[in-house]
């Protein structure tokens, strides 16, 4: 590979660390042809952009980038590839689902809302945490059900004490 090109790579790698708050790192070694397009087919089907890349490559996108990544550069051994989504669960949940007919890929680390998490032994936590979305509906949500409480409970109220007004005024006659 030609310097230019490298040098493009790393600003191509540099710019998607920029912009996206949530990355694994994966290991997709020995898998087969099958797998690997079955593996791509997953992933687009989720929203995730897959790429394979060279260590040092990747780390040198990393320390250009304007975060830091100091702890995910001992993931970097080995056969690598990056996935980027969206939500910070997504790429843990498809890998868990691919699992069911493959070992393969292994997590070796992840990047979300600016939070490291190193090891294939965090997978399981990282299928069960909520994306920034998530987490902003079931705010709203608690924040919208005590003020439909209130609301139902006065037009409820209203109806009763209406009735009781109706019915004391009727009385006195």
């Amino acid at each position: 590979m030609r310097k230019e090109d490298k040098k493009q790579l790393i600003d191509s790698l540099t710019q998607q660390l920029t912009e996206n708050n949530n990355f694994y790192i994966t290991d997709v070694s020995n898998l087969n042809a099958e797998a690997t397009s079955n593996l791509r087919r997953l992933c687009y089907k989720h929203g995730i952009k897959m790429q394979v890349v060279k260590n040092t490559l990747l780390k040198k996108a990393m320390e250009s980038a304007e975060r830091n990544y100091d702890e995910l550069y001992e993931t970097l051994k080995g056969n690598t590839s990056i996935m980027f989504a969206e939500a910070g669960n997504g790429p843990a949940k498809m890998i868990k689902e691919f699992r069911k007919k493959s070992d393969r890929p292994i997590l070796k680390g992840a990047f979300i809302e600016e939070m490291t998490y190193l090891g294939d032994d965090q997978l399981a936590f990282l299928t069960t945490i909520k994306s920034k979305d998530e987490l902003v509906a079931d705010i709203v949500a608690l924040l919208q059900s005590p003020a439909k409480n209130v609301i139902s409970a006065l037009q409820s109220g209203g109806s009763k004490l209406s009735g009781i007004l109706k019915t004391l005024s009727e009385k006195s006659e």
